[in-house]
Formats: structure tokens, sequence, C-alpha cells
């Protein structure tokens, strides 16, 4: 799905000019110290950067802070998915070792179940192949683009699971360059997981601890959820040179009816909504983008939110430091302004901020 135009009543700087969707202006550099292979002591214990789009103006506070860098009454949105072990260690008939990524769940029955996977192996799957998983058997009955196959399983899905729970392994994103260690299956997890169903975390949920979650109430700051299934198309690159002719992967959301009514609510009172991280954008914006309103049930999105798109439903966006040349990082110079956020980053650069996904975070504001 395309970003449409951005309207010039937007509290927002407009920035729908024609060269602003080429991927080379939305890259910067990053040294691979500052890249966070391991979270922080504490969840609430990162850094803070508080950008506002319309003045440009930094403040650099923490994590522990948020409750006062936000206005009382504000609503925040968070992600409750929960990250599934879904790295599996299996084997071909032949012995040969066959890494599987769990992606989505197509169908499931009594005695069988499809999924679309992402495989590695010393050599290639091919349709047909077999690949065992102690007593459960998949055959790939398909291959796809971008590394995707889908393969059958003769189990139920919820078998699949429960022997991924069981013996599978949190997968950390590809730059976090070391293996999984035990505290990653709680640390790469936040607190609101409740839904099964996400091969990445939502990273700026990470952030949040009891505590903090009690200061902001003391301010008068509700929290709503949505469920977004995070697939491993938020780590994937921008394969061509505008951005325009870029499809993102679909991934699943449901938002529920108290969430809709919070958000309807806190419009009406003119009570800003600031979604925790990206996926909770894209699930709010591509439900709106679907309806011309926010409606309460499940659906897919694919919505691309890159400089021109008009934001109907959030207001700020907290959110983690994102990779060059990516999706998320177009989605946060379509909120704040392209030349804003690449100074925003080289200041979280200069003073040594932590990146990506166990990094610190950035706060946009609306006007």
């Amino acid at each position: 799905m395309k970003a449409r135009p951005k309207s010039k009543g937007s509290s927002f700087p407009d920035t729908s000019a024609a060269n602003a969707v080429k991927l080379d202006l939305f890259d910067y550099s990053l040294p691979d110290e500052l890249i966070a292979a391991h979270p922080p002591d504490k969840r609430d214990g990162g850094r803070l950067l508080v950008l506002n789009p319309q003045s440009g103006q930094v403040e650099h506070r923490h994590i522990a802070d948020l409750a006062q860098c936000l206005l009382p009454g504000s609503l925040l949105v968070a992600n409750n998915t929960r990250v599934i072990r879904a790295r599996l260690r299996g084997r071909r008939p032949t012995g040969g070792a066959v890494e599987v990524l769990l992606v989505r769940e197509l169908v499931t029955g009594d005695d069988h179940c499809r999924w679309i996977v992402l495989t590695r192996a010393n050599k290639p799957m091919r349709e047909g192949d077999q690949i065992h998983l102690e007593d459960i058997t998949g055959v790939v009955r398909e291959k796809r683009d971008q590394g995707e196959a889908v393969i059958e399983c003769d189990v139920a899905s919820k078998t699949l699971l429960g022997y991924a729970a069981a013996h599978g392994e949190i997968p950390l994103p590809p730059y976090i360059r070391r293996d999984p260690v035990p505290s990653d299956a709680a640390r790469y997890q936040t607190i609101f997981a409740a839904q099964d169903g996400s091969v990445a975390a939502p990273t700026a949920g990470l952030h949040f601890t009891p505590e903090l979650i009690a200061r902001l109430k003391a301010r008068d700051i509700e929290i709503a959820f949505v469920t977004l299934h995070v697939g491993p198309g938020t780590f994937r690159p921008i394969a061509v040179d505008d951005t325009d002719d870029h499809e993102m992967d679909a991934e699943a959301f449901d938002i529920g009816q108290e969430t809709v009514a919070a958000i309807c609510k806190a419009k009406t009172e003119g009570r800003r909504v600031i979604a925790i991280g990206t996926t909770v954008t894209r699930a709010l914006e591509g439900a709106y983008a679907e309806n011309s309103a926010l409606q309460t049930g499940a659906g897919t999105t694919d919505l691309f939110i890159a400089p021109g798109f008009e934001f109907k439903v959030i207001d700020g966006l907290l959110t983690n430091f994102h990779l060059p040349r990516s999706t998320l990082l177009c989605l946060v110079a379509a909120l704040a302004g392209r030349e804003r956020i690449l100074a925003a980053y080289q200041e979280a650069v200069t003073h040594r901020y932590r990146f990506y996904s166990y990094g610190d975070a950035m706060l946009i504001l609306p006007e």
C-alpha cells in the first residue's frame, strides 16, 4: 500500500517533495561499536532523545523520565505481541542440518499445518524436500521470493508451536552478532507480551517496567494495546533506489474495541495519542487506511509509511533508533521530517547513544 500525500493541515512539517523518496537520502554513518549487543542493566535504564519536529530542538533525557516528557492525559498505545521461539534446528532425511525460522501461519487442521518460513541449509531447499524436527516432519510445498518457503507439517500448529516453545530459540536480529543467551528469553520480550506470533520484538516496548508504568499513571497517562505480529521483513533492507517502488511484507494485526474507544475519546478531547513503536504506528495507520476510519477487528497491513504520508491516528511516537536505508527510518522521517530526523540521529551518534533493538530511544512529540 502506498503512502498518501500529506494534508496542509498536518501538525508535522511537510516532507513530500519529489526527491524525498530517494533511498540514498535515508542514509547515515554509524560506528559499529554503537550497535547495542546487549540490553541495559535495567529496562528503563536507557537514554531518551526527545525531538520536537517543528523546531528541531533536541533534549537529552532518560527513559525513566518519560512521564515528565508527556502531557498529562496523553494516551500511549503499546503492542502486546509475544516473540515466539521461532528458530528451529532440524535435519534432512540424509542428516544434513536445516535451520527453519517460522514466519506466519497459513492454515492449520487437526493433523497438519502450513507455515511461511525462512530456511537455511548447506544446499538450497527445493519443493518436495523434507525437514525432520524430531517427531515432526515438514515438507517444502512452495518456494517464494525473499528466501521464503511454505512448509506443511504433519501436526497442527498448536503442536508445532509447543515444540518451538520447548526446543526453539529466540530469533535475535541479524545485527546482534552473537548467539542467544538464556537472559534473552526475557529481555527480548516486553512486559506487555500476551499474544504469541512475532519473530521480532516491538523494541520500543522493551523499555517499560512496572515502576515506569506507575509513574505514567500518576500523571494520568493511559496505556492501551494493539497486537501486530512482527515479521522478518522489519529487518529486510530496501532493495530499490526509489522507496515508492518498495513493497512491504504483510503483517497481521488485531485492534480491540477498548483501544478504539480509548483512541476516539482521546481524539475527541484533544489529548495526544502516542504510539509505542513503529509496529503500533503501522497497525493503527494501516487499519485506518483500509477503512478511512479506525475500526475494531483483525486484519493484515502492508502499509509502507514514507515522507508524504498523512498520519490520521497517532500524534507522536516513542521509538528506538533504526537502520540506515530502512523502512522504519522512512517511517520516522515521515512523522518528523527527513532532515530533522537525520540531524537528530547525528546528535545521537555524537553523544554515543546505543542503537537498534537493545539500544536507547527517541521520543518524537507533536507541536
